[in-house]
């Protein structure tokens, strides 16, 4: 398989595409073309586990790695997890389904991806026969920084260096982060917002003068953000898993449309259900979840993205965007991959903060994807009645998924399609916030919240968020933006 940059320019292999990150250009990388997935094969993958499911779908992309170490590559991977399922489906009622995401060692849907990247990497170097050490560069919005530096800790031959906002992470996500093992790890907070931190980490890897210092220290650059197609790959698995549970389930036939509603802030999650889709997969519609943040809701109904907007911290701070990466591979999709259009488009988003897209491409969006959001109160109101409703606890990213899916039940009535709602975190994660929507109580102490929380639903607590309490803080760094640079010289030389 081919990849190729969302601005021209480049063609690679898929183990150049994961070792690079970005293209020269600041493109995205994507695949030529849409590898399929045929009714035979779908019908193998039934009675496959999940590592199984997740390598086929990988090896479709990556076709330069061995199947085999794929599949061993998955099976450690997703040992890692609590539970027999990774990835589980839970009926909440008649036509809707929750897929949980957050069984793996950091409780959040990143671990679906950041515990089989750091093979993806190192085998990827590996094939093109790089021996530089490399330094993976992250900017989060809380959970994919913990995810990264769990996945690449003490990872031969690579460093982790991971950027969060000093001020839009919850207590929990900041913890686990600053508390983050491993000797090869570092972590730095940045007075900003995540779009502060995302353009930042973009800019050094789009400055051929920052390449050229970090060569005098034998270092190239990599990344664990969905910009590298090696972090989006692993995600388009568990929608195909997904579809085949429900099939296995006798709750749907195969080749019966189903619709998935997915909380979305970088668009990367979403993105890989719409790939899914391209590669043959029975999805009808999907679901774009916003919160008060709801650029793309906007975008998705009037072709216009402009930034120049009010930015909220929320209580779904995973979501608190404004610069949705990924993005830009689903417009290169419906301009009919034109390139230079593209590139217009994201110079024009950088120098203007503003593009507009034709009413065409917008209808062509539309055939697959539709908008909603939830504001503070719904998400509270919406996790507090599914709690007594069903007894299920949800977090507050899933509570605006949760929200917007029942939207669409509500104005689509006799719609029988089976919805299926993204969950991304588990509530502990989230326990201030949580506790609030189901009991009403508000307490400021996060390990206060996970106690309560805990009375409240008797819902197990993770060992690896229990744990937190008595490890020490190890990083403290705050810098601005314009200084995050010289923090990773200092950490690579």
């Amino acid at each position: 398989m081919i990849f190729i940059s969302t601005r021209g320019g480049e063609k690679v292999t898929g183990a150049e595409a994961i070792v690079k990150g970005l293209s020269d250009n600041g493109g995205l990388f994507v695949p030529e073309k849409f590898p399929q997935v045929s009714k035979e094969e779908m019908q193998e993958m039934l009675y496959m586990n999940y590592p199984e499911r997740a390598a086929t779908v990988l090896h479709k992309y990556l076709d330069d790695y061995d199947k085999a170490e794929l599949l061993k590559a998955c099976e450690s991977a997703y040992a890692k997890f609590e539970g027999p399922d990774p990835a589980p489906l839970v009926r909440i009622e008649d036509g809707i389904y929750i897929l949980e995401l957050f069984h793996g060692p950091t409780c959040a849907f990143k671990d679906m991806a950041l515990t089989v990247l750091p093979y993806l990497l190192r085998k990827g170097c590996d094939i093109c026969g790089i021996k530089e050490q490399i330094l993976v560069l992250v900017a989060t919005s809380g959970d994919t920084g913990k995810a990264a530096l769990e996945g690449f800790k003490d990872a031969n031959g690579i460093k982790i260096m991971v950027f969060y906002p000093d001020d839009g992470v919850s207590s929990m996500q900041k913890l686990q982060m600053c508390t983050q093992e491993g000797k090869n790890v570092n972590v730095v907070a940045v007075k900003g917002n995540f779009d502060d931190c995302q353009t930042a980490v973009k800019n050094i890897f789009n400055s051929a003068e920052d390449a050229e210092e970090l060569k005098k220290y034998n270092t190239r650059l990599s990344s664990a953000n969905s910009i590298n197609f090696g972090r989006l790959a692993p995600q388009i698995a568990y929608y195909f898993s997904a579809y085949f549970d429900l099939v296995t389930a006798g709750q749907i036939e195969m080749g019966q449309e189903v619709d998935f509603s997915v909380p979305t802030g970088n668009f990367g999650n979403i993105l890989a259900a719409y790939y899914a889709k391209r590669m043959g997969l029975p999805v009808r519609r999907l679901h774009c979840a916003s919160n008060m943040n709801n650029i793309l809701t906007d975008f998705l109904a009037k072709g216009c993205y402009d930034v120049h907007r009010e930015f909220y911290k929320t209580t779904s701070p995973s979501m608190d965007i404004l610069v949705s990466s990924n993005l830009e591979r689903l417009l290169f999709e419906v301009c009919g991959r034109d390139e230079k259009l593209t590139a217009e488009r994201m110079n024009k988003l950088k120098s203007e903060g503003v593009y507009e897209i034709t009413e065409k491409e917008r209808a062509a969006i539309a055939e697959t994807f539709d908008g909603g959001f939830a504001n503070e109160d719904e998400v509270v109101e919406t996790i507090y009645d599914l709690f007594c409703d069903t007894g299920y606890t949800m977090d507050t990213h899933t509570g605006c998924a949760m929200k917007v899916a029942n939207d669409w039940k509500r104005k689509n009535k006799k719609d029988e399609t089976m919805m299926v709602v993204v969950s991304t975190a588990n509530p502990y994660k989230f326990p201030q916030d949580v506790l609030y929507a189901v009991t009403g109580n508000d307490v400021r102490d996060s390990f206060k919240g996970v106690k309560r929380l805990h009375a409240a639903t008797a819902m197990a607590v993770p060992k690896s968020l229990a744990g937190l309490k008595d490890k020490t803080v190890r990083f403290k760094t705050v810098v601005t933006k314009d200084k995050m640079f010289d923090e990773v010289i200092k950490f690579v030389k």
